[in-house]
């Protein structure tokens, strides 16, 4: 059985606090410097990791480019996909 996640790739990313337009969370997450694509791009992904872990707390996951409905590009990785907590 194919897992969904296999077309995906592999990205670091990290929590980050603050306020955002258009946006409810205080927590976010970017791609970490170093990762083929920018830091200041926004990544959707599980409420659940960023709220487990520290604000700081580095993650790698499964995920694409996408710019829904031609919006700004984002990355995207589904909720309930695993991920794994990259120690520094």
């Amino acid at each position: 059985m194919s897992k969904p996640w296999s077309q995906y790739q592999q990205v670091i990313v990290e929590t980050y606090s603050g306020r955002k337009p258009g946006k409810s969370s205080l927590i976010h997450v970017r791609p970490v410097k170093g990762q083929p694509f920018p830091t200041t791009m926004d990544v959707e992904c599980s409420r659940k990791m960023r709220k487990e872990y520290p604000v700081g707390t580095r993650f790698r996951i499964y995920a694409k480019e996408t710019n829904r409905e031609g919006g700004k590009p984002f990355l995207y990785s589904h909720f309930d996909w695993p991920y794994e907590v990259i120690e520094d």
